[in-house]
């Protein structure tokens, strides 16, 4: 599911699960334990990207629907863990989106230090309201705490996915780069965040994020049992089998 790679004690993190590296439970459990793994060990900095034309096409709904509700309860707990995992990362970390990271697939992409994006065809965005299903609390924050205060609410609710030219706009990415380029862009942007002692970037990590942690804690408690009663409602399963079956057949 994740190849690993280091390159001058720089660790690049490969998501090669399929065509599409969608999220289920088992790749999420097996991101969460190779982020804390390579965080624990003597890697200076961490890349994340994917195998192919796709960085993360999201959630794996087909799988979803197969599990009911009992399954979605252990997929959103392990989504957040694996969001919780990488944004407070005590080392530095860069995604180098290699194509398109939708939905789910564009908030692990903005659960980084900096977010490049190759140029080309990839699209980026979060459709999640369009496809059925509202924002977990911590990827709200985590989406609120990248993108630009004035395109928030329209990149949230109007569910688009963006070209990175669009995305660069909107704050969702901090550079975009040639695809031929992008992994020796974000090895010298890793090389350069790992070059201040590991306990002063660290530090600053956890004061820069916690006002997201806050945040996080704050809206658990305010909404976090009620979205998750609409992720595992009948009404939320009609409509991912509706967007599903649209999808299938415009392909």
């Amino acid at each position: 599911m994740v190849d690993i790679e280091n390159k001058n004690g720089i660790a690049i993190l490969c998501m090669n699960d399929g065509s599409a590296n969608v999220m289920n439970l088992d790749f999420n459990l097996k991101l969460v334990e190779t982020i804390r793994k390579t965080a624990a060990s003597s890697a200076r900095a961490i890349i994340l990207t994917g195998h192919g034309k796709i960085f993360c096409a999201g959630v794996d709904l087909p799988r979803m629907l197969e599990g009911g509700a009992q399954y979605v309860r252990k997929f959103l707990s392990s989504f957040r863990e694996l969001l919780e995992t990488l944004y407070f990362c005590p080392k530095p970390v860069i995604t180098a989106v290699n194509g398109h990271a939708i939905a789910g697939g564009c908030i692990l992409a903005c659960a980084s230090d900096r977010t490049l994006m190759a140029t080309g065809k990839g699209q980026i965005g979060v459709p999640e309201l369009h496809v059925g299903l509202p924002f977990p609390p911590v990827p709200m924050e985590i989406l609120r705490s990248k993108i630009h205060p004035r395109d928030f609410e329209a990149v949230t609710q109007d569910g688009k996915n963006y070209s990175p030219h669009e995305a660069l706009q909107r704050g969702i990415v901090d550079s975009i780069e040639e695809p031929a380029q992008l992994l020796d862009k974000a090895l010298l942007l890793a090389e350069s965040l790992a070059s201040i002692r590991p306990e002063l970037f660290a530090i600053n990590k956890r004061q820069t994020r916690q006002p997201v942690r806050d945040a996080m804690d704050q809206n658990i408690q305010k909404f976090e049992d009620i979205i998750s009663a609409i992720w595992e409602s009948e009404e939320t399963f009609v409509d991912l089998r509706a967007f599903v079956a649209r999808t299938l057949r415009s392909k």
